[in-house]
This record gives structure tokens, sequence and C-alpha cells, in this order.
């Protein structure tokens, strides 16, 4: 077995995670307990009938994202809860989240399928939980998740447990992308993914205190945005502090170079009664652009494409203008 491991190149390099977090309308999490397979729909407890919805909606290309989650309960539990979150259109803080809780695991591909259609099952349930974070453990699929995400998930519980956040559930989850970033999470309702992270700066995620500029190193980018935009984001996030969590936000690629070297991107934020909108130029930066392996099993290096700030102003009377040599955006 080949003693190279993604995560620790990640680390060795310094390379910036930002803008490695994937956008889709829609996540479907089931709870199934493992063991997953490297396929993990494959796996022994997933039913014939949801791998065939799962390899329908892959075929499709519809923006959903199936994974399996599981907790220290998910095998003794009589029931299998089923989370459905849909995006918000417009100006959002993320996602909502639908739960469901299922007699058996076999009932989960009709309530996803009626949901992919657009209908609204009845058996919609409300609980207290607020947030639900997904931690990659899926070392079937890449060694770093087993040997980074299992000790961190096992911590995560742990660290929730004695802040009393009775709101908030950690869940062992499938491939979620970026393992050369493990340990690597998912915070919903929000979509917002983290890497490299350790249990200090995850305490401060969860209570959103501490110093935010912690969040640099292990902040992939909020899944609701391009990108490219995902720095623009970051750098606000880090100018406004913790207050930024409580804003909704917008962003989108205005135009972009025929050979992708500058893009023109707008993030628009809420706060309070107020909005806010910044326009940014983002050029392509060859000097931080890198070749590294995307896996553990990746038999060749490939080219990761850096994009920095160079301009950021604030539409509403251009005041803001001037230059950002610290950002960059990282692809997946």
């Amino acid at each position: 077995m080949s003693n190279f491991f993604c995560s620790d190149n990640t680390r060795q390099i310094g390379e910036d995670i930002i803008g490695s977090a994937t956008d889709y309308q829609t996540y479907v999490l089931i709870e199934c307990p493992q063991p997953w397979l490297a396929n993990a729909f494959s796996s022994r407890w997933v039913p014939s009938n949801l791998q065939v919805l799962v390899e329908e909606v892959s075929k499709a290309k519809l923006p959903v994202r199936f994974l399996l989650i599981a907790n220290d309960f998910t095998h003794k539990a009589d029931y299998t809860t089923l989370l459905i979150y849909q995006k918000q259109e417009g100006l959002s803080h993320g996602y909502i989240k639908h739960e469901f809780k299922l007699s058996q695991i076999e009932q989960v591909a009709d309530v996803a399928k009626k949901w992919l259609q657009g209908e609204r099952p009845n058996s919609e349930i409300d609980t207290n939980i607020t947030r639900d974070i997904l931690v990659c453990t899926h070392g079937s699929y890449d060694k770093c998740c087993a040997r980074y995400g299992n000790s961190f998930y096992f911590h995560a519980n742990a660290n929730t447990s004695q802040l009393g956040l009775e709101n908030v559930r950690i869940w062992q989850s499938t491939h979620i992308g970026g393992h050369r970033f493990a340990p690597t999470a998912i915070d919903l309702p929000e979509g917002r993914y983290y890497g490299l992270l350790d249990q200090d700066v995850f305490q401060s995620i969860l209570t959103r205190t501490g110093d935010i500029q912690n969040l640099k190193k292990v902040y992939r980018g909020w899944g609701i945005l391009p990108p490219t935009i995902q720095v623009l984001e970051r750098d606000l996030m880090l100018s406004h502090g913790w207050n930024w969590f409580n804003y909704k936000v917008a962003g989108k690629i205005i135009e972009q170079s025929l050979d992708n070297n500058t893009i023109l991107g707008q993030l628009t934020f809420e706060q309070g009664s107020s909005q806010y909108t910044y326009q940014a130029e983002l050029i392509k930066d060859h000097t931080r652009s890198i070749e590294v392996k995307s896996s553990c099993n990746a038999n060749q290096t490939s080219k990761v494409v850096k994009y920095s700030v160079a301009n950021l102003w604030l539409l509403t009377d251009n005041l803001l203008n001037f230059n950002l040599h610290s950002a960059s955006v990282s692809g997946k």
C-alpha cells in the first residue's frame, strides 16, 4: 500500500482550499448503517429501488446530491432518518431542511422521488434540530477520510455534547468531495464547506466565537455560490466578522474573458433592512496555480487553477477600490 496521503500533501504545500465547495440544488441525506463500499449506493443496506433512483438522477444530470449518513445510534434505531435540504432562491441563508422518519429504508426512494417530482410528502416531521454537520468518514473511497475523518467525527461529537448544543447533530457521511482536505465537513442548512479541520477551530464554527481569521485556512467556501465567487465571500466574511453569518447573500458571475483569465463577479448581501452589492475583478493567478494529486489513489497530478481578487468595490458608491493579494480560489 502506498504511503502517500493526499491530505498530508495539501498541508505540506500550503494549498489554499477556498473555492472547493460544490453547488447543489438539493441534498438528499439517507441514514444508512455502515460499512459503506467505495461505491456507496452498492453497500449492503442500500435497497435496490434507492440504487435505481440514484442512477436515474445521475443520468439526468440533475443538481441533486445523494449522501449516506450515520451516527452512533444508527444501528440501534428502529426508523430511518431522511433529510432533504432544498436551496433557497435569491438572497438566502442557504438551504431549508425537510425531515422524515421512515419505518424502513426501503421507503426512502418513494419519498425522495415524489419530492424531486415536485410533490410534498405528508410524512414530514418537525424537530428542534437547527444544524446538521456532515463529516466525511468514507474511508473505502479515500483513506484520508478514514485516517482523519473518523477521529475528527468522534471528537466533534464529544465537543458538541460538552458544549450542550442539543440542536446540533454530527453525522458521518459518504464522499462529499475534496478528500485531500480531510477532515472535511458540510455545515447545513447553510451549506458551508470546511476542510483541514481541528477541534479548536471547529468549536469556533459551532459557537461562532473566537478569532474569525482562523477560518481562513479551513474554509472551503459557501456551496450556494459559484467557486470563483467563494473567494470574494470569504474576504467579506473575514472583514465583517461573525455577524456575516446572519446575513442573506446571493452571488453570480457577471462576465468572463474568453480565456477565463479575468472574471467579473458580484455579491449582494442583506444586513438588516439594508442591502449592499459588491463587484470584484478576479484574475487567474499563475503564480499560485499548482500541480497536485487530488486523492490518495491518483496516478498523476492535476492542475489546480487559482484566482485572486484584483479589485473590489462597493457598487452603490464606489468607495472601495483596492487590491487584495492574499485571496485565492481553487478548483475541486
